[in-house]
This record gives structure tokens, sequence and C-alpha cells, in this order.
């Protein structure tokens, strides 16, 4: 009788402590960029934040801040590969203030026509919000080209 006290005390123990682990989030995020560029040969840096970006073209044109509005075409995936979202080859305008803090932070780190990849950790992203087909905690991967900025 003692012997199953102790196994359902253990038992009970190890469910509970399986199920309420926290996970470090930013150094999860870390490893998977860091991983994800190791795969794809990218020649990335980091910003500080968590952020990790590519730049293919730094472009010559105008540099945006949080308060322009720009117009960027993009597309955003998984680091599976899968695409959540893209605009098209026009791009979509939108005020920076708007959207992501990945963005907010990477996309003043291009000139207009500029082009590049952003690696965003999920907490510059939508952390742990689902949205969309984008499930929570994901990093997220944009390839990005500055079009305009005003």
């Amino acid at each position: 009788m003692k012997r199953l006290f102790f196994l359902s005390l253990f038992s009970s123990l190890f469910i509970f402590n399986t199920c309420n682990k926290n996970v470090d989030y930013v150094q999860l995020d870390e490893e998977i960029i860091l991983q994800y560029i190791s795969d794809n040969n990218l020649n990335a840096e980091p910003t500080g934040s968590g952020l990790y970006y590519v730049v293919n073209n730094t472009g010559n044109g105008d540099v945006p801040d949080i308060n322009s509005i720009v117009t960027v075409a993009y597309k955003g995936t998984l680091t599976d590969g899968t695409i959540f979202d893209q605009s098209g080859t026009n791009g979509a305008t939108f005020p920076l203030s708007n959207v992501i803090q990945g963005w907010q932070e990477g996309i003043p780190l291009y000139s207009e026509g500029g082009s590049g990849i952003l690696l965003i950790p999920s907490a510059l992203g939508y952390g742990s919000q689902a949205v969309g087909s984008i499930p929570a905690n994901s990093v997220l991967i944009f390839e990005v080209t500055l079009l305009n900025v005003n």
C-alpha cells in the first residue's frame, strides 16, 4: 500500500512538473534562429533585441522611421518554410507604427529600394498569441523589399 502511495505521488509530481515548466522563449528563439541561419547559410547580423537581419540590397532612397508610411513587398514564413502571409509584387502600404515590433525595428535597417530577410523572435512578433495560421511563440521569417517611404 505504501508503495502504491509513493508511486501515485511520484506520478502526480512528474505530471505537475512537466505541465508547468516555464519555457525560456528568448533562449529557445535564439537557438531556432541561429539554427535557421546555419541551415540556410545566411550572413545575418543581430540587433541586440533578438532580431536578426540579412541585407541583400541596402537600397539608396529614404530610410523610414517609426512615423513613416511604408510600402513593403514581403513573404512571411515559419522556420519550416510554411508561408503564412505575402503581399503582391506591388507590396502593402501601412504606417510602420501599426505593425509588429520586429518590423518596426527591422524595416528601418533598409533604405528605400533595399531588400533582405528579417528573422523575428516570437517576443517581437505575436508572442504567446496564435494569429491565423501562425502558432503561438513562433519565430517569423520575412523576406522584405522596401519599395517606398513616405
